[in-house]
């Protein structure tokens, strides 16, 4: 359904375009939604995304251009001449003006500045000075400021002066005279307290903060937690420099799941965000390439174990007929470990000092899991296969009740080996979802093989 309105809008402002109505385009461009107005810009032209642009406010245009994916920013940029672009510059929301900033070369860095007004060059030198990564590289600058001391009156002047977006009007941030923050008040409180109030009689100083160096993934973490529309941001003096709102927050977790999944998968990370078609297929070629081949290489070792029990296939062929379903049950098994693991590491519900625990609830879990998949193995090979599988002095009951208890254990090992790996790469100080999927379906696959095989020898006496 949201789809449909997006395409109608779309399709209306085609319409406007066809019958250049440039007042109505203005209008629409001002009216629909942001996000419909991009889509519909990324199907133009460079030369007809600035004549659209040119049609607009300088306020629009840098509402419009922030939404833009940085790359066709980047590409727009080089097409205006500097004075226009630091106009439509100026007026990008303060965290998306910093990452198309960092886009920029030295050269290009340095051409744009002279044309900036000195509130901006500060703030995007400042907000460009972060890495990525931390609370300062995804903060901006869209809040208001009033000073303890102040009396409400003050207070509302001051919050008009700064004009902070509506979605980031509601918190207003108490600091003293260095910055330093010392409480919120809501902007309802200063519009219902009485002119002459002070300030200081309505602040709340029980406020949740990050310092600009945390990583972004718990600073999103802690917006999630305490349900905020944003989170602030201090410095080593408890200066106040800015603020991580839940978009950027959502943005974050957007990212990071992503980066999560493709290194489940054995998915190299791409530092550039582009969607799968806009990706060149050689890129893809190359995430790919080093996970598949490594593990290629290591599972050739389960090519070594069948080969030493070759003697045992061809005496006892049945064995053969169930290979597919004990390594396809241990790879899922390992993999469903790992996933609920990995997902428990990410939101804090465990730690380190954890992995006993973790490793015997795996082995619970696992156990029961095995009863119910051996169960199944024993009734199909005991009750529905064929006797000429069988070699003479074997019975259809003991042979199944050797493989059931082979693929059971196949799916404990691999419980604890899909639990296993994210705990000891986590101890080991790295990230946790590098235990990718494909690794631990390979892992499992050799000692599957073992245990299926060297279970089998024994208690056939092959």
């Amino acid at each position: 359904m949201e789809n449909e309105e997006t395409e109608d809008k779309i399709d209306l402002l085609q319409e406007i375009v066809d019958h250049n109505d440039k007042e109505k385009l203005v209008e629409a461009f001002e009216d629909f939604p942001t996000a419909v107005v991009v889509e519909f810009l990324e199907e133009k032209s460079e030369t007809e995304v600035i004549k659209f642009l040119n049609l607009l406010e300088p306020e629009d245009c840098g509402r419009i251009f922030s939404y833009m994916p940085v790359d066709k920013q980047y590409e727009l940029c080089k097409i205006l001449d500097k004075r226009t672009f630091s106009v439509i510059f100026t007026n990008m929301y303060s965290d998306s003006r910093a990452d198309l900033f960092q886009e920029f070369s030295k050269e290009e860095q340095i051409a744009i500045l002279p044309y900036l007004d000195k509130k901006t060059r500060e703030d995007v030198i400042v907000l460009s000075a972060y890495p990525p990564e931390t609370a300062g590289g995804i903060m901006n600058t869209d809040f208001a400021t009033i000073v303890i001391t102040m009396t409400c009156q003050q207070a509302l002047a001051k919050v008009r002066h700064d004009a902070p977006s509506g979605k980031m009007i509601y918190y207003i941030y108490v600091v003293n005279e260095d910055m330093e923050m010392l409480g919120i008040v809501t902007i309802k409180d200063l519009i219902l307290a009485d002119p002459k109030e002070i300030v200081r009689d309505l602040v709340n100083e029980n406020y949740v903060h990050v310092d600009v160096n945390d990583d972004r993934e718990n600073v999103a973490m802690m917006i999630e937690k305490h349900d905020l529309v944003a989170i602030p941001v201090l410095n080593s003096l408890k200066q106040l420099v800015g603020i991580v709102s839940h978009e950027e927050a959502l943005d974050v977790i957007r990212a990071e799941h992503t980066e999560d999944m493709e290194k489940f998968m054995g998915i190299v990370p791409s530092e550039e965000e582009m969607t799968y078609l806009d990706t060149p297929s050689l890129a893809h070629f190359k995430k790919r390439v080093v996970w598949l081949v490594s593990l290629a290489a290591i599972g050739l070792i389960s090519g070594v174990i069948i080969h030493h029990y070759q003697l045992v296939l061809e005496q006892l062929i049945i064995l053969a007929l169930y290979m597919p379903m004990m390594t396809a049950t241990g790879g899922n098994t390992g993999s469903q470990a790992a996933t609920v693991v990995i997902r428990a590491i990410a939101l804090n519900q465990t730690n380190e000092e954890d992995w006993v625990k973790i490793l015997f609830k795996e082995f619970k879990v696992s156990f029961m899991l095995s009863l119910c998949v051996g169960g199944l193995v024993y009734i199909k090979i005991a009750f529905l296969t064929s006797t000429s599988l069988l070699p003479e002095g074997l019975t259809f009951g003991f042979v199944a009740m050797i493989i059931a208890l082979a693929i059971g254990m196949q799916v404990i090992t691999s419980a604890i080996v899909g639990a296993g790996l994210p705990l000891l790469v986590r101890r080991l100080g790295g990230d946790p979802a590098v235990a990718a999927s494909p690794a631990i379906t390979t892992t499992v696959d050799i000692t599957g093989l073992l245990i299926y095989f060297t279970i089998a020898s024994y208690a056939l006496n092959l």
